[in-house]
């Protein structure tokens, strides 16, 4: 199940991520600016993504979790080749709207799922694992974006890697399996379905969780400018071809990302064992270390050390991933764990992913007449600084998260079977 649901969030990113390798041609081909492709990588497709991702994470908590999934993978798929057919920059920002509301319903429902498939002492090192499908689809939407939009043109590109998600949908349905909720942990499952509000109040009463909300979204603001507008950077101040931006990018991201997310999730679980807080003191070290490198790879002269400073960044960039995701869910009732994950999710996507790039794209154009193809260098400097930010949230969360675990515990065990 876990390897299923890999392959889903493989597919989910490389339709979207896509768009960020193509940056360039698209531009040039719409005539659009980088606030406006800022908006389109971000603000046009998170906002939509995460406000949907709400309302349909409740539906995941109160039905079948896998037909909801089955829906968003045949939406997001058709939207997806939709993209290769807009003639100018507002059908596109439509259809990107469109794979927005699609993706949303994957990760909450894949989320609780995942934490009733898995213990709360191997959540994490799950989760994390869960994720790397992410680090992998960034790699393929980057490499297979560079060359098919090289080769053939960046509209076939949409059309080569949306159409065949709908088999992918068809193949959920019969593969996916619906497990008991709260059968790890010997829980009850609550007879009413939470509302949203009270969902909102009891995972945001948690002074845990609302750090935890601040600086997973900052870590992802940190780590989607650089995501988004990365490829950019290369063609400009390196000089890369669109096909040898792809490939470096995707390798960078998907190895190097897909190291850190387990990395982070599977020493969260080993070390949460002896102390809890670890699971946000694994993240702080995770930001931290990633400056350094994230200022090699902007300042280096040459591309081959700055991608290789990028590398190391993007394992310590991602650390937060799978203790977050995992800390979010035991700190949820069993019925409310699609929806808490909806929650965090919304902080970090409408942080990172959709503030980010937008304002990567608004810095860029401000600072064209001074530093012209340069300015993208200063841009993505400002948005690596956030980590630090992250870091001080990490630590805040560290001095409540035993404290409210037990007393989650305490709650949920009053109705155990």
């Amino acid at each position: 199940m876990l390897a299923f649901l890999v392959a889903l969030y493989i597919i989910n990113y490389v339709d979207r991520q896509i768009l960020s390798v193509l940056l360039e041609p698209i531009k040039q081909d719409l005539g659009a600016s980088d606030t406006q492709m800022g908006l389109l990588t971000g603000l046009a497709f998170a906002l939509f993504y995460t406000v949907a991702a709400i309302p349909i994470a409740r539906l995941a908590d109160g039905g079948v979790r896998r037909d909801v999934i089955v829906v968003g993978v045949a939406v997001w798929s058709v939207m997806t080749a939709a993209c290769g057919f807009a003639r100018n920059f507002v059908e596109l920002a439509l259809a990107r709207v469109g794979v927005g509301i699609g993706e949303a319903t994957l990760n909450p429902a894949a989320h609780s799922l995942l934490s009733d498939y898995f213990p709360p002492e191997k959540r994490a090192t799950a989760l994390a694992l869960y994720n790397v499908g992410g680090n992998l689809g960034i790699m393929v939407g980057f490499m297979l974006g560079g060359y098919v939009g090289e080769a053939f043109g960046w509209r076939n590109a949409f059309l080569i890697v949306g159409l065949p998600g709908l088999l992918a949908a068809v193949a959920t349905r019969f593969v996916l399996v619906e497990p008991p909720r709260g059968g790890q942990e010997g829980l009850s499952v609550e007879a009413d379905l939470a509302t949203t509000r009270e969902v909102m109040h009891f995972m945001l009463r948690q002074r845990t969780f609302r750090h935890l909300a601040l600086a997973s979204a900052l870590y992802a603001f940190a780590a989607y400018g650089f995501t988004v507008w990365g490829s950019t950077f290369l063609i400009r101040v390196h000089h890369m071809t669109l096909s040898e931006t792809g490939v470096a990018m995707g390798l960078v991201q998907g190895i190097g990302g897909g190291l850190g997310t387990y990395a982070g999730g599977r020493m969260s679980d080993a070390l949460s064992r002896r102390d809890e807080r670890f699971a946000v003191w694994v993240a702080a070290v995770g930001g931290a270390l990633s400056l350094p490198f994230l200022a090699l790879f902007l300042l280096w002269p040459e591309r081959t050390g700055a991608l290789l400073g990028y590398a190391v960044a993007m394992v310590f960039s991602v650390f937060f991933v799978g203790p977050s995701y995992g800390l979010a869910q035991s700190l949820a009732r069993v019925r409310m764990r699609a929806q808490a994950a909806a929650l965090l999710l919304f902080a970090i996507n409408l942080i990172g992913l959709g503030i980010a790039p937008l304002v990567v794209g608004l810095l860029n154009d401000a600072l064209a007449a001074r530093f012209g193809e340069e300015a993208i260098r200063y841009s993505l400097m400002v948005t690596g600084a956030t980590s630090l930010w992250a870091v001080v949230h990490s630590l805040f969360a560290a001095r409540s998260v035993r404290a409210d675990l037990a007393e989650v515990r305490r709650a949920a065990g009053q109705g155990a079977r």
